[in-house]
């Protein structure tokens, strides 16, 4: 039976978490983007009411309004117009989207990082200093949650009000289904998105104000908090804010209620976890047993990362990355510790190459399968695996490998239904999950040992071991790149429905790669693990994991040596500079994905590749290597009419008499056409 006092203190968190979901519906709902940075803006606005209040004096009051009124939609204003226009304009498909905004959480993270720090603050400002109301029976309840619920109803109404009943609204909803469309019937399409934008970052500032007081503020719990919440919008399957708000309200009152429950021993600890991760695991939930959600904007059906436009290689182009990988062998002890995180991350990395790059099922859930391999190898090498003695280390290396198989294979059924932000939302839940039901409970990680096997003990040899990990993790992917089954996972990337009418086991297919991912990911992370002599379980947080999705995607999703580019960065970066260098370096990169097709790799390949290379459009002769050189609108009508009067002179000097003519006007023909559809590009 409820208790009533319990049920009134669980209605502010689940009036706050009402908000973030309005808010993230909104958002999506308004700008066809479902923004994962969302959460990384409310952090950061809490953060800077901090620092005005606490630090500089500011009144709580006028800074909170100047925060959620002017700095929240300034920053939507910026996001919009130098980071998701470009996008939109180009029609890109959701997973790009979803790597923009993953950028944009990762770049406010790392500046958070760089300017407060990790460490946790206990005094965030209260905007209501309010008492309680005594209601029947003794029971009391917050003003201040009372004010919450009505902030959240009050933003719910305005928006269905705008949304529905004015001609604002109707342009919106036609600028998120079909912006050409919308800007062909006269409709200022950059500013009713901006507008969309400002006011799902307003949204998101207050709901980072109000939630802080409640948890502590810390750059990663705050905004992994934040994201929570996404649970309640995916269970109103981001279109009923009424049922956000009443599901919110519920998970609260549940969250609340559980409190009251005494177990004993492990099963108490698994419920206080449940009663914690409420959320998290209504997400899960949600995603896996309600109806597909109700997605908006014509890219829905585009989910794929776009990988750029490949460029032809010169020979030897590989040399330069086992040079530079074997090259910390030289250094000493200290540096070459930090070095042996390398090769580790680079082969969960190239897990994600093998699955999104190359299978095009979006996963935000590898840093889970990571974990879990070093959790494995830990348990194996402590011989506390399901009452297994102590399993010698080069073997614990094996077996947690393939332990974490079945895993991937778990989770890659729900692939077989979903795609896009569907399934990219089911991974982080998974990821979720298992972060905070399996390693953050002592009973899991209590008593584990890790260290580097045996013959491998020293760290040159240990280092050796992880670069012929990652040169037979590269083999794999070669293999499974070059191959027949390369070619079904390109088709199957590209079109499942063509693939499947080709033949392609489409379903067996996804597991299949599922299964692959999750034993490579686990392969790295227990040399991560194995690497630092110790499971650490906040190296693998689910945040990290964002992280890592946005390296990868930065330097190439469908590239294996842009992922150990990637991996060789952000250790760089983080060994020699300060924590958060790395964070803002990937964040940056991210957002400028509108600008980099294919990620930073391929745009590098295309700008410094060779000014000549042999033509496959036009049959013979040479042409500018893309990307060597950009040309103006002038400079691209003279290289078709150049164009068009060798592929006359070919055709000409090809054939005589009828033939010949025929031969001309095809060639004529063919090389207006390539023309044609060249011009538009840099």
């Amino acid at each position: 039976m409820l208790t009533i006092d319990l049920a009134l203190a669980g209605l502010a968190v689940g009036a706050i978490a009402a908000l973030g979901a309005v808010g993230l519906i909104t958002s999506y709902r308004a700008t066809g983007v479902f923004n994962l940075g969302f959460g990384a803006l409310a952090m950061l606005i809490a953060y800077l009411l901090w620092q005005q209040v606490r630090v500089w004096g500011w009144p709580v009051v006028p800074a909170a309004l100047f925060d959620v009124l002017v700095v929240a939609p300034a920053f939507g204003l910026l996001l919009e117009r130098f980071v998701f226009r470009g996008l939109g304009r180009r029609g890109a498909g959701p997973a790009e989207m979803l790597a923009a905004s993953l950028g944009v959480l990762v770049l406010l993270l790392g500046i958070a990082i760089l300017t407060w720090g990790t460490e946790s603050r206990l005094d965030p400002p209260t905007l209501f200093e309010t008492g309680s109301i005594e209601l029947w029976g003794g029971a009391t309840v917050s003003e201040a949650a009372l004010i919450d619920l009505g902030v959240v109803v009050g933003v719910a109404v305005v928006v269905a009000a705008v949304t529905r009943f004015t001609r604002f609204g109707a342009e919106l909803r036609a600028v998120v289904d079909r912006r050409e469309l919308a800007e062909l019937s006269g409709v200022a399409a950059d500013r009713v998105s901006a507008v969309g934008w400002a006011f799902g970052s307003m949204l998101a500032g207050l709901t980072g104000i109000l939630l802080a007081p409640h948890v502590r503020l810390d750059p990663f719990g705050l905004t992994l908090l934040v994201l929570e919440t996404i649970g309640v919008a995916v269970a109103a399957r981001l279109a009923s804010l009424p049922v956000a708000i009443l599901v919110a309200v519920a998970i609260g009152v549940g969250q609340s209620e559980l409190t009251r429950v005494q177990l004993e021993g492990k099963a108490q600890n698994l419920l206080q976890a449940l009663q914690s991760n409420l959320f998290v695991v209504v997400l899960l939930l949600a995603l896996l047993l309600l109806p597909r959600m109700v997605e908006v904007g014509s890219r829905a059906s585009y989910p794929r990362v776009d990988a750029g436009t490949r460029t032809r290689l010169p020979a030897l182009w590989w040399l330069p990355y086992p040079i530079l990988l074997a090259a910390p062998l030289a250094l000493g002890t200290e540096h070459l510790r930090s070095a042996q995180q390398i090769p580790a991350l680079a082969i969960v990395f190239v897990s994600l190459v093998i699955l999104t790059g190359y299978a095009g099922q979006v996963s935000l859930g590898q840093a889970g399968y990571a974990g879990l391999g070093a959790l494995f190898a830990a348990s194996l090498m402590s011989g506390k695996f399901l009452g297994l003695p102590e399993v010698p280390g080069l073997l614990a290396l094996l077996l947690a490998t393939l332990l974490v198989v079945p895993v991937g294979v778990l989770t890659g059924y729900p692939a077989i239904r979903r795609r896009g932000l569907a399934l990219a939302l089911t991974t982080f839940a998974v990821a979720v999950v298992v972060s905070r039901f399996v390693f953050a409970q002592p009973m899991f990680t209590t008593g584990l040992r890790l260290d580097h096997p045996w013959p491998f003990s020293g760290e040159r040899s240990f280092y050796v071991l992880e670069l012929v990990c990652l040169g037979l993790t590269l083999l794999l992917v070669r293999r499974l790149h070059t191959g027949r089954l390369g070619r079904m996972l390109v088709a199957t990337r590209d079109s499942e429905g063509g693939a499947a009418a080709s033949g392609v086991d489409v379903p067996g297919l996804k597991v299949f790669v599922f299964a692959v991912s999750a034993g490579v990911a686990g392969l790295g992370g227990a040399l991560m693990g194995m690497s630092g002599r110790a499971f650490d379980a906040q190296t693998f947080d689910p945040l990290v994991g964002l992280i890592w999705f946005a390296a990868v995607v930065v330097f190439g999703v469908d590239s294996a040596a842009g992922a150990v580019l990637a991996a060789a960065l952000i250790v760089g970066l983080d060994s020699g500079t300060r924590a958060g260098v790395s964070t803002i370096v990937i964040g940056a990169g991210a957002v400028l994905l509108s600008r980099m097709p294919g990620g930073a790799l391929a745009t590098a390949r295309r700008l410094l590749g060779p000014l000549w290379t042999e033509d496959p459009e036009a049959g013979s002769g040479l042409r500018p290597g893309w990307g060597a050189v950009r040309l103006t609108p002038a400079g691209e009508a003279l290289r078709g009419r150049v164009r068009r009067r060798a592929a006359t002179a070919a055709a000409a000097a090809g054939g005589s008499g009828a033939v010949g003519a025929g031969a001309a006007g095809a060639g004529i023909g063919a090389a207006t056409e390539v023309a044609a559809r060249d011009g538009g590009r840099p």
